[in-house]
């Protein structure tokens, strides 16, 4: 018990959420070959709040949809900096990059531009969402209600989920994601 609790303290520092408490757990991701939720909220790019659909995202090619539990946080400031370093290799392997959380779009727009670096959209994950693509963070303290857990999805364009990474720590987030892209860029 004392390696699992101690393996939580590292996740809890990775996404640098304080008081993280040892019953937290993540739910399972949507399985690859299952079919993306369409979804419509608002989302941010550089500041500008817009609505974003995700139908009308996958017209462009396919969408690396990446949650992470809250904006300004070290661990999501950290993932944030690296897809917007890998922004343009995602769009030379066709991909559009869309971050999502539970927080408000304000607070969110704010984050597109400091953390995100104008790069790419971040988008406000509300509890259809949140549970529609099995990203709850399952806490037993209430102050982590409501957020999202670290999983990244790589969708076709056809809607479906052909990659899916689900892991508190943010660091082969980018990477994973980035590879499962250019694998079907090279099909």
């Amino acid at each position: 018990m004392r390696m699992a609790t101690l393996k939580l303290a590292a996740a809890a520092a990775a996404i640098g959420i304080a008081g993280f408490a040892a019953s937290t757990s993540v739910l399972a991701a949507l399985p690859v070959g299952a079919k993306a939720p369409d979804f419509e909220t608002r989302g941010a790019l550089a500041g500008k709040v817009f609505t974003l659909k995700l139908s009308d995202q996958l017209k462009k090619g396919p969408v690396v949809l990446y949650f992470f539990p809250a904006a300004f946080t070290p661990g999501c400031t950290a993932e944030a900096h690296e897809f917007a370093e890998a922004t343009d290799k995602f769009k030379a392997a066709g991909a559009t990059v869309i971050g999502m959380s539970a927080d408000p779009i304000d607070k969110l727009a704010k984050f597109s531009t400091e953390e995100c670096r104008d790069k790419f959209a971040v988008a406000s994950a509300g509890p259809r969402v949140i549970a529609n693509y099995q990203v709850a963070l399952k806490s037993e303290n209430p102050a982590f209600a409501g957020k999202t857990d670290r999983t990244s999805y790589v969708i076709s364009k056809t809607g479906n989920i052909v990659y899916a990474h689900s892991a508190l720590d943010y660091k082969d987030h980018v990477k994973n994601t980035l590879a499962a892209v250019q694998s079907m860029k090279a099909k």
